[in-house]
């Protein structure tokens, strides 16, 4: 329950509140349940998340080890908090264990790499920026790994009658809720790679999805391969990717 000083600050910070009480007489509206926490306790937690966040890295070695159900469910379940325009949610998240679908979704993305990077389909800035990298078009683990999780886009809602509605801000919230399913997964303590072998619509086809789906990203899912090796990568600094626009750098701006 609101306190009168929250109810008087929120009177002071705003002429127009949310929701009006015309759209809460209209729509449902529930108390948002969100206990404050201390500042230390803050740092502490953001601390620790992005300490976990930094040790995630891509990896293309994965184990056959299984992996449960449940956990890709809960990775998707999480995925699906993402915001999105309107709160159409438009992903569908299809996750496949079945070793010969795998199989046929190798062989699909190995002829389109194929094409990438042999017959020159990417321009040779694009391999020399991958270089590093050392990606090629050979992607075994896409059999390897336990599951494929394909990443759907909704362009449009089809409803119960047939008839559809438009879903907006779709790349946007589907981009949201990737990167939710990655930070979910290495949370839990597997591995995934988000791999887009362009072009994608083969994954339509294999996965038999309707005519309003396009994939979007394809995730393998597993443990990595005990001694699996990454790019010796950093990351950007801080300074490199966050700009702070205070009083003082307000003042420059409107000078």
């Amino acid at each position: 329950m609101m306190k009168s000083g929250d109810a008087q600050e929120g009177r002071t910070l705003y002429r127009h509140p949310y929701p009006s009480p015309g759209l809460a007489a209209e729509y449902p509206f529930v108390t948002y349940d969100h206990q404050r926490i201390d500042d230390t306790t803050m740092r502490q937690r953001s601390e620790a998340f992005q300490a976990s966040a930094n040790r995630r890295r891509s990896v293309r070695m994965f184990s056959s080890h299984p992996v449960p159900l449940d956990l890709i469910e809960s990775a998707v379940g999480t995925a699906s908090t993402a915001p999105s325009g309107a709160h159409k949610q438009p992903w569908t998240f299809v996750a496949v264990s079945d070793p010969v679908l795998k199989s046929k979704i190798r062989k699909s993305a190995e002829a389109e790499e194929h094409e990438n990077y042999l017959k020159n389909r990417m321009n040779a800035e694009w391999q020399e920026a991958l270089a590093p990298l050392g990606t090629d078009h050979h992607k075994e683990f896409l059999e390897v790994a336990p599951w494929l999780v394909v990443l759907f886009a909704q362009r449009y809602e089809v409803l119960d009658d047939g008839s559809t509605r438009k879903n907006y801000y779709v790349k946007e919230s589907v981009g949201m809720a990737a990167g939710l399913f990655v930070a979910a997964i290495h949370e839990m303590g597997l591995a995934t790679l988000p791999h887009t072998p362009s072009p994608m619509a083969f994954l339509r086809t294999v996965l038999n999805r309707p005519n309003h789906e396009r994939p979007f990203v394809m995730f393998p899912v597993g443990h990595p391969l005990p001694g699996t090796r990454v790019p010796d990568l950093a990351r950007k600094t801080l300074d490199e990717v966050l700009v702070v626009v205070d009083s003082a750098e307000a003042d420059v701006l409107n000078s």
